[in-house]
């Protein structure tokens, strides 16, 4: 196994190296704390940031803050109240930041973070031609909300040999071919680790002649000035010292890095479902082995990001872990070794590790119950979340389930009643944050104020 370590380049202090992986997360959460430096917009501004990174860091290390957070899921209400949807945002980002701006102007008291929007730049998809994804104005209605996926088999079951010998090579001239339109003549270039001289390099750099490769790095080129582009819209408020930074209230960017598990990366986008459960009975040896590989390639990836050394949280949407997708052999065998294993080496750099465990987790939960206190935080969609706070709850930060339907087709009161018994049940000792599992696309407004409501009501902690 390689010794994979945060990037020195992105050291956050000099003595990183000598410090333990609880040093360095309480490092990483005193940075949240530190208010030095930034130019506030109002004396309110200071005031709300400071009692809501204390808030953050309370709950992280599992303790009681003033009251218990809560993360409210807008969906894509900042949008539809100004008349706008996710066609808009991913083709207009400017109108879509105007909008969150004026959302979070009207609603500012309310939030605990800024509203905004994640939408993907719908340019940069259509210059690449991307074939995972279907989304609003290709495959979908401009008036649909959100994307959908585009399960297939990018990955042959011969073709494990070649991710693992040499996954960078397997990922420029096999796999984009397969997912990106303007990426097909990748399929003829040749592999770069026999450039050792110039004769080589002549011989092997041939295909970049052809028109078709000389047309898809042009795309690339369009692709990335699109995306710079998208960008500049999207930044708006939360620009340097706008209103949805920490200079308006908002503690700074806690986002280290976003990543899978890896066996959800190779069944999501690789193999595919199918093909993932075929190799799960026929070739298990070698599925192991691309998942080893695959682990030490996402440990690999994030450690040498900038957003490693500058961030406080790893997160993971787990998606093909849950309970009835794979036995409790199956899941201590193929899904859990190599989640373990990222994990633990972001551990030791003293990032926390925010997994949202979806769909239900009940017959994991005594499984993945070995990590530090403090180091691990989870999101909790179907789950018995009574039952994870009584098993994970001493050591880890819990967070959810408010029904995502709920939101959408209950009362107020309903909503209400169910956050109360959510927040007495999980609220006690702290480390428990108020949040709906799975985020609903238009939630009503009113029933996102009755969280408020019960947190305000029922969830402040007496010291």
């Amino acid at each position: 196994m390689p010794d994979i370590k945060l990037n020195k380049r992105f050291y956050p202090t000099e003595n990183w190296e000598e410090m333990t992986p609880e040093e360095k997360r309480q490092f990483r959460l005193n940075r949240v704390l530190n208010t030095e430096g930034i130019q506030f917009i109002s004396p309110e501004a200071e005031e709300n940031y400071k009692i809501r990174a204390q808030r953050l860091v309370d709950v992280y290390n599992v303790r009681e803050p003033d009251r218990v957070p809560y993360n409210l899921p807008f969906g894509d209400l900042p949008l539809t109240t100004h008349g706008y949807n996710t066609y808009t945002a991913m083709y207009e980002p400017e109108k879509a930041a105007e909008a969150c701006r004026k959302f979070n102007e009207k609603y500012g008291e309310a939030l605990e973070a800024y509203a905004g929007t994640m939408a993907m730049p719908g340019p940069v998809l259509d210059i690449l031609d991307y074939k995972l994804y279907v989304y609003p104005g290709k495959g979908l209605s401009k008036d649909a909300s959100g994307i959908q996926f585009i399960e297939g088999e990018y990955m042959m079951e011969d073709e494990y040999d070649e991710l693992i010998l040499d996954p960078s090579d397997f990922f420029l001239r096999k796999y984009f071919p397969r997912i990106f339109g303007i990426a097909e003549s990748f399929s003829s270039l040749q592999p770069v680790t026999h450039m050792t001289e110039v004769i080589f390099v002549f011989q092997q750099l041939m295909p970049l002649a052809n028109p078709q490769v000389l047309d898809s790095l042009q795309k690339l080129i369009e692709a990335g000035k699109a995306l710079q582009q998208s960008g500049r819209g999207m930044m708006g408020p939360r620009g340097p010292g706008g209103a949805g930074t920490p200079a308006g209230g908002y503690p700074g960017v806690m986002m280290g890095g976003m990543t899978k598990a890896p066996f959800d990366t190779l069944a999501d986008t690789l193999r595919g479902t199918r093909g993932t459960i075929n190799d799960m009975y026929r070739r298990p040896d070698k599925l192991l082995e691309a998942l080893d590989k695959i682990a030490d390639l996402t440990i690999s990836n994030i450690l040498n990001s900038p957003m490693a050394g500058m961030g406080t949280i790893v997160a993971y949407p787990l998606h093909k872990g849950a309970d009835g997708w794979m036995s409790q052999k199956q899941f201590e065998t193929f899904y859990w070794p190599s989640l373990k294993k990222v994990m633990n080496a972001f551990i030791n750099e003293g990032l926390i590790q925010h997994l949202f465990a979806e769909g239900n987790f009940n017959t994991r939960l005594e499984t993945v119950n070995e990590f530090p206190r403090g180091a691990v935080s989870w999101l909790f969609e179907g789950s018995d979340i009574f039952k994870a706070k009584e098993i994970l709850g001493k050591d880890c930060c819990i967070s959810g389930n408010i029904p995502a339907s709920l939101l959408i087709a209950g009362s107020p009161e309903e909503v209400k009643e169910v956050c109360r018994k959510l927040i007495e049940g999980c609220g006690k000792g702290g480390g428990y944050i108020l949040a709906c599992g799975s985020s609903p696309e238009n939630p009503k407004l009113e029933n996102l104020f009755a969280i408020v409501e019960a947190v305000k009501e029922y969830g402040v902690y007496k010291k």
